[in-house]
C-alpha cells in the first residue's frame, strides 16, 4: 500500500482520482515526470513539455505485485494502439516494491499508455491517453468563460446606471 497515492492530485480520494484505473478487480495509479522542467511535478493525462519523461506505475492492490506487469506506449488516441508506432515497451515482470518505472521521449501530440499483465487474462487494459505539449481548448474556454461572463454583466449594469433617468436627476441636482 502506496500512502502518497491516495492523497496524489490534490487529496482526491482514489475512486475519485483521474490517474487510476482498474486492472481486473485491482487498481493502477499512473503518474509521468519531467525533472528537467519541474522537479516535483507530477502529471497523469496532460504532460506539458516535450521530451524526456519518466513514467510511473504504483501497482496499488499488494496482488500485482508477485505477476509480471508492463506498460506500452505508443503513439496515438488509443483507437488503434497496436497499430500505432510503439515508443517504449516495458516487457511485463514482477515489481516487489510494487512500482513499475519506465522511460520515453515524448514528442507532441497524443500518446496511448497500456498496462499489461502476464498471467491476467483481461479482455480489456487499462489505458491512458496522454496529451503532449497540447491546448486543451475546451478546458481554456471554461476557465474563461466564468470571468468574461461577469465582465460582460458588470458592463451592462454600467450602461443601465449610465442611462437611467435616476442618476441623471441625481447629477443634475447636486451642487
Amino acid at each position: 500500500y502506496h500512502p502518497n497515492v491516495a492523497t496524489a492530485h490534490g487529496g482526491a480520494e482514489m475512486e475519485q482520482d483521474p490517474c487510476v484505473r482498474k486492472m481486473g478487480e485491482s487498481a493502477v495509479h499512473f503518474s509521468a515526470y519531467q525533472p528537467q522542467y519541474e522537479i516535483k511535478d507530477q502529471y497523469c493525462t496532460e504532460i506539458p513539455q516535450e521530451g524526456d519523461t519518466f513514467l510511473v506505475v504504483d501497482l496499488v492492490d499488494p496482488a500485482l505485485r508477485n505477476e509480471p506487469v508492463g506498460m506500452r506506449v505508443t503513439r496515438g488516441n488509443g483507437k488503434n494502439a497496436a497499430e500505432g508506432e510503439i515508443v517504449a515497451d516495458i516487457r511485463p515482470s514482477t515489481h516487489p516494491d510494487g512500482v513499475l518505472r519506465g522511460e520515453a521521449r515524448l514528442d507532441e501530440g497524443l500518446y496511448t499508455v497500456t498496462i499489461e499483465s502476464g498471467q491476467r487474462n483481461l479482455t480489456r487494459h487499462p489505458q491512458y491517453l496522454l496529451r503532449v505539449h497540447m491546448i486543451d481548448y475546451p478546458k481554456v474556454v471554461t476557465s474563461i468563460a466564468g470571468p468574461l461572463i461577469g465582465v460582460l454583466l458588470f458592463a451592462w449594469l454600467v450602461y443601465k446606471l449610465v442611462r437611467s433617468k435616476w442618476l441623471r436627476k441625481w447629477w443634475t441636482a447636486a451642487p
